[in-house]
């Protein structure tokens, strides 16, 4: 509050209103990037439209209210101007509320175009109502925070400009995008229809309908033969005390279904947001099979109650490897919320973290295991099998490439490759460990083998990957993994089951034999879970 001669401004109620802090105990306005759409039809992201196109946007818009107690009206000459600067223009706008009620009656007052405009003294006590829309979201060069201010002008002498005597800001910190974790609820499934995927849409649709979610099937119209739904998207969302809604990330890789994000998930209270690359710089680790995000942790006494998102790159001592694009790295780190964790995944022909590793809920200890695939643990249960007597029991079956555990014990060179992936694997354990302050009784050794292709030497997953599960609250929907049978039974089913079933999940084996894992990809890379957002409120962080 401010005296200036007579006039009070009492530019939004909150305290400490002109900056802003983290934590239980911080302060400051927040700011909904408006990346909605409020039509279905002639679609486009709300911030691309420079007018308000439906009352209902405004719910997606931070209000701010311009108390003034005063005279009547103001001396001859004086006048009230809200600004912002240029830079602050790219990343926000303000429209006034003329207090009909109609559409019409919320005029634009500040953009790139405009950054000043003069706003009216209504006299007495008085308020006036202002909407802020964010435009973008915090990047690489952009932190995050917007301020708003408001100045009182005096006439100068003729021909001089006014000069403000007085000025009162507001500062705003845009939402970050937030990813969610399999430890949060799902709400619906997201899958492809293709020719060829009958077996695995049986599977997933028994299972989804079995844990009471919903099913979405994108079909080939729109999918155009691109399965992999993992890889084209990623489900998250933005905050404020006032709105909520979910924000899918589009990829850069934009392979067919690039058109699915836009013209089917966008819509009013469903965000869009995207990052452009040279296509040059695109690569597989770019598909969204290489973004993951861990359920809330602890290290060394620092709290991420948002979890860490966990992306795969190349060795740091690769000179020529493959890594995430950089846009889309600077956007993840810009957010802020969920610190990410860089892994090596480019040992991996598609090179994706989701091909090693998952996060499943757990009743005990931090809330939930970390998966591994394990080369190690897959030969115990093969060395075992052969110790009581199962050795010449074969996997595959039915699938025209029979193999018996004999066989797979005796390949020296197959033994080599998957000691080298076991080694890759174990690097990105130890920087697990670290960087989610976890325990070894944190994590599950799950039993797969991989397969070192000559022509690129990475490597694939020999049988179906089953740490490429689709994790839907205690119900887990795993490749199934075609194992020796063992009395009747899959060897390696077994064994995942004993792993698992004892924290209260339940495992769904599903064939994705010949429609994804052939074409190196699994259950988790050809669907996508929407989850419900996280209690916890990002603003309360500590920082």
């Amino acid at each position: 509050n401010a005296q200036n001669g007579g006039l009070r401004l009492l530019s939004l109620v909150l305290p400490h209103k002109a900056s802003w802090k983290w934590g239980p105990n911080g302060h400051g306005a927040v700011l909904l990037v408006n990346c909605d759409s409020e039509s279905y039809y002639k679609k486009r992201v709300d911030t691309e439209k420079e007018e308000i196109s439906k009352v209902s946007d405004l719910k997606d818009m931070s209000r701010m209210i311009l108390r003034t107690s005063g005279p009547t009206q103001l001396p001859e000459g004086y006048k009230l101007s809200l600004h912002i600067t240029q830079t602050d223009a790219e990343s926000v706008r303000v429209f006034r509320n003329k207090n009909s009620g109609k559409q019409q009656d919320y005029p634009l007052v500040l953009n790139k175009e405009q950054l000043a405009a003069e706003v009216p003294y209504l006299g007495g006590n008085s308020e006036l109502e202002f909407f802020v829309e964010g435009l973008r979201f915090p990047d690489k060069d952009f932190e995050g925070l917007v301020t708003i201010s408001l100045s009182l002008l005096e006439p100068s002498a003729q021909d001089f400009p006014e000069t403000p005597i007085f000025t009162d800001k507001v500062v705003f910190r845009v939402a970050p995008w937030i990813m969610t974790p399999n430890t949060l609820k799902p709400v619906e499934v997201f899958v492809c229809s293709t020719s060829d995927n009958y077996e695995f849409l049986k599977g997933i649709r028994k299972m989804v309908q079995s844990s009471g979610y919903k099913l979405k099937i994108c079909h080939e119209y729109m999918n155009r033969g691109d399965r992999w739904m993992q890889d084209e998207i990623e489900f998250g969302y933005i905050d404020s005390p006032h709105q909520r809604f979910p924000v899918v990330l589009d990829s850069p890789r934009d392979g067919d279904l690039q058109e699915f994000p836009y013209e089917v998930l966008l819509g009013p209270d469903f965000g869009y947001v995207t990052r452009y690359a040279q296509a040059e710089e695109v690569s597989s680790l770019d598909s969204f099979g290489n973004l993951e995000v861990s359920p809330p942790v602890t290290v060394n006494g620092k709290n991420y109650p948002l979890g860490r998102i966990i992306i795969g790159v190349a060795f740091p001592t690769t000179a020529h490897g493959r890594n995430m694009t950089k846009v889309v790295q600077d956007f993840l780190w810009a957010q802020k919320v969920q610190e990410p964790i860089a892994l090596y995944s480019d040992w991996l022909v598609v090179g994706h973290v989701d091909e090693f590793m998952t996060f499943v809920p757990a009743p005990d200890r931090k809330g939930f295991r970390l998966l591994l695939a394990s080369p190690d643990a897959a030969y115990t249960v093969f060395t075992n099998l052969q110790n009581n007597g199962h050795g010449k029991a074969k996997l595959f079956q039915g699938k025209g490439e029979e193999i018996s555990v004999n066989e797979i014990l005796s390949n020296e060179e197959f033994r080599a490759e998957n000691i080298y992936v076991q080694s890759c694997i174990d690097w990105n354990r130890d920087v697990l460990k670290k960087e989610l302050g976890l325990d070894e009784d944190d994590i599950i050794d799950l039993p797969i083998l991989f397969k070192v292709m000559a022509e690129e030497n990475r490597a694939v997953a020999y049988y179906p990957d089953m740490v490429n599960m689709i994790v839907l609250g205690t119900n887990l929907g795993i490749p199934k993994p075609f194992g020796p049978q063992v009395n009747g039974s899959c060897a390696l089913e077994t064994e995942m089951r004993s792993l698992l079933e004892p924290l209260g999940l339940n495992c769904t084996f599903i064939d994705d034999f010949a429609s994804y894992h052939k074409l190196l990809g699994e259950v988790h890379c050809g669907s996508n879970v929407l989850r419900e957002p996280f209690a916890f409120k990002w603003w309360n962080l500590e920082m």
